[in-house]
């Protein structure tokens, strides 16, 4: 039967032919070739995959895991995880390959959990936490825009690492981009309704910081689908660009606590351990990241689990991230809108923030 796939130099051959050719090849080195038992012609179905030294690999149609050595090079980025890697496939088993033990599975399901755990908070606190509160129509309406965002943050990254492995480099490449995207439209839902709620009793500094926000996460969206936004010469823009709309939140940040009354107003004392808090997860994440921290001390041992990737510290931080935005948003809700009352004697009436855990 002939190859489903064609080889790069056009040529369209056949296992029969590949294998004469690389025996007579190895016959003429005086070398013994390794025979592999032929299957039957009737029910073996063979793809090319590539070369190795002696002979062409072909292999029965489906799903097989890979080393690190034969992938190719668009999916080798740590060369630290040795085995496991899933390649060469089409989208139908890329996605049947969901149910595959690999080096992405981590991954994949620790996503696709986070977002079913961000839809049922989303559910809960529309259907509990906000009515509890006497939110208004304003209130939902911001914090749906957060958890859409982290929503499709979570779902975008099931779909790179779903279809990293796909045969087609620019596939892949697109699922990548798409994944980058999802990460600034996470950040998105950070930022809008931390500035909606931090600026409620200030409408003009409310609106300014929220156009800034938007303004600037469209520019990354669209910089991230250039057709030059993953290759190497944007290799620093790109860090440039993520560690500025990141760090951004602080310019807000700094902002609210000058108007607040400084360090020493019991609702900045509420709430800034919680925002540092979370940037100090996002740096220990990205040190783990960019580090390969710890499978540059274990190569090979951690190719399934516990690498930089999957680092609990990534992924439950992730997730601690999500749980206290959701406290700080609901809390900023009752402590500006209820307590404060956007007064001008609001600080006669501040209450301690005992309610705030």
């Amino acid at each position: 039967m002939r190859s489903a796939y064609k080889p790069q130099n056009g040529r369209d051959v056949t296992y029969t032919k590949l294998k004469a050719s690389a025996q007579n090849q190895a016959g003429s080195c005086g070398a013994a070739m390794p025979q592999k038992p032929q299957k039957s012609s009737q029910t073996a179905h063979y793809i090319e995959l590539g070369g190795y030294q002696y002979w062409p690999v072909l292999v029965p149609r489906g799903i097989r895991l890979y080393t690190y050595e034969q992938i190719p090079v668009f999916l080798k980025e740590n060369p630290y995880i040795t085995d496991g890697y899933r390649a060469y496939l089409p989208s139908r088993l890329c996605i049947q390959s969901l149910f595959v033990l690999s080096n992405e599975t981590v991954n994949i399901w620790s996503h696709l959990l986070g977002f079913l755990l961000f839809f049922g908070l989303g559910l809960y606190n529309m259907a509990f936490v906000l009515p509890a509160v006497g939110a208004s129509r304003e209130d939902y309406v911001i914090y749906s825009i957060g958890l859409f965002c982290f929503q499709l943050c979570m779902l975008c990254s099931v779909g790179y690492h779903l279809f990293c492995c796909h045969r087609s480099e620019k596939t892949s490449r697109r699922w990548m981009a798409l994944d980058n995207a999802g990460v600034s439209i996470g950040i998105l839902g950070c930022y809008v309704p931390g500035v909606f709620y931090t600026f409620y009793c200030n409408n003009y500094w409310r609106q300014v910081y929220l156009v800034m926000v938007l303004a600037m996460i469209l520019a990354v969206f669209f910089a991230q689908i250039h057709p030059h936004y993953l290759s190497k010469q944007w290799k620093q823009l790109r860090s440039l660009i993520f560690c500025s709309v990141a760090g951004y939140g602080l310019v807000p940040t700094v902002h609210w606590i000058f108007i607040t009354g400084g360090f020493s107003s019991e609702l900045v004392q509420a709430f800034v351990p919680r925002v540092l808090g979370m940037y100090f997860i996002a740096a220990l994440a990205l040190i783990f990241y960019v580090s390969k921290v710890p499978e540059r001390y274990f190569p090979g041992q951690l190719n399934y689990l516990g690498s930089s990737h999957q680092a609990a510290a990534r992924h439950a931080g992730a997730f601690k991230r999500v749980f206290q935005f959701a406290r700080v948003t609901t809390d900023g809700h009752v402590l500006t809108c209820k307590c404060l009352g956007c007064s001008d004697g609001a600080d006669d009436d501040l209450q301690t923030p005992r309610d705030v855990r």
